[in-house]
């Protein structure tokens, strides 16, 4: 099925007809909408070196059916000169992915956009759901109609991409029915943990931009402690306070005898949550903190009007030497349903500088995360 030209959608890039409420307003309610994908983070992004240029699909109504908050920037500008362009799409574009003659027509508009803008190549991050469940397992029902998507992708040239900037699988929590009701669905160590947290004197608080170099502490703490990098404090003070400001966030934070032991930084948009951080200290661990947090944080997401709480984070390949297995099982634990997407797609628009950037860029990023590393480090232990 192809669109015939009174069929086809009007693509526009046109930055001065969107404003941070129209654009979010005008994707709330795409399917996939995502935090990734508001003004906010796209404003966020334009601090760090990216420049925001969002682009939409109208129907004949100029109703827009699909959306997406591309970033441009400028890469290895000093080992190549005037650097090359790339285009990324994080948690996007936004689409009705089930929808096959809109899906080629995104696709389609999208590579002859990135030959417009003379990068070199455009990663996306869709949420094209290919299946649920634990593969293998009862539970998995695979996507047809997501893998019809990704079938087409490789047909037009596109690849699935060495640097998975986001997580490929999630693991969703349904917050509809009562609290009973979300409790039932757990796990029954989990009830028993969060029981526990409380009659060891676990306490929950929201908190404040006051608390952020508290949050920034503990995240360095688990970094160092679960071996991933971190950003610096000033990148995440930005992007915490931006969103925090916006009423679009908060932290909240698990207490024993007012000592802060745990945290997360929460995000909410179009009736959904994000676990986006998570960070926590050594110290009263077997009180359970971070199982309380997380019924607390469902919580607090449940009274802004959120129906879906997205843990962010899934394993790649459901096994005990997955490294994201043990965050999976306590994830899992909460009542948790696997979700799993066909991850980043790029498309060479120019090969040869395509397959330069991804032969040089690993070894720059392997650079970057060791010296994060051993910032993380000295932070940690001053």
């Amino acid at each position: 099925m192809s669109l015939t030209n009174a069929d086809r959608y009007t693509f526009s890039y046109d930055p001065s007809s969107f404003s941070s409420g129209s654009w979010n307003d005008a994707i709330a309610h795409l399917p996939g909408a995502h935090i990734l994908q508001t003004w906010q983070w796209g404003q966020f992004k334009a601090i760090t070196g990216w420049q925001p240029l969002p682009v939409a699909w109208r129907n004949s109504q100029g109703q827009i059916r699909a959306a997406a908050l591309v970033l441009e920037r400028t890469a290895l500008r000093r080992i190549i000169p005037g650097g090359l362009k790339i285009l990324y799409v994080p948690r996007g574009p936004l689409a009705d992915w089930h929808d096959l003659a809109l899906a080629r027509q995104v696709i389609e508009d999208l590579e002859a956009f990135t030959k417009e803008r003379g990068a070199i190549f455009i990663k996306i991050d869709p949420e094209i759901i290919l299946g649920s469940g634990v593969p293998g397992s009862e539970d998995d029902r695979p996507d047809p109609g997501g893998q019809r998507v990704v079938a087409e992708m490789q047909a037009r040239g596109w690849r699935f991409s060495q640097d998975q900037i986001q997580f490929r699988n999630t693991v969703w929590l349904d917050l509809s029915g009562d609290e009973a009701q979300w409790m039932a669905r757990m796990k029954q160590k989990t009830r028993y943990n969060i029981r526990l947290a409380r009659r060891k004197g676990v306490q929950v608080r929201a908190g404040s931009a006051a608390d952020f170099p508290l949050l920034y502490r503990m995240y360095a703490e688990t970094s160092v402690r679960d071996g991933f990098v971190i950003r610096s404090e000033e990148y995440y003070d930005r992007l915490w306070r931006a969103f925090l400001e916006q009423g679009m966030a908060e932290p909240l934070i698990a207490q024993v005898d007012d000592q802060a032991v745990a945290g997360v930084f929460l995000f909410y948009f179009a009736g959904r949550a994000w676990y986006l951080y998570g960070m926590s200290r050594d110290a009263h661990r077997e009180k359970m903190p971070n199982y309380l947090l997380q019924w607390e944080a469902m919580r607090r997401a449940s009274e802004r009007g959120c129906r879906l709480y997205d843990l962010w984070g899934a394993p790649d390949e459901f096994n005990e030497n997955d490294s994201m297995w043990g965050v999976f099982r306590f994830k899992e634990g909460l009542g948790g349903s696997v979700i799993r997407t066909a991850g980043a797609w790029d498309f060479p628009a120019r090969p040869l500088l395509y397959s330069l950037y991804t032969q040089v860029l690993p070894k720059i990023l392997d650079v970057m995360r060791n010296r994060g590393k051993n910032r993380t480090r000295r932070e940690v232990s001053l």
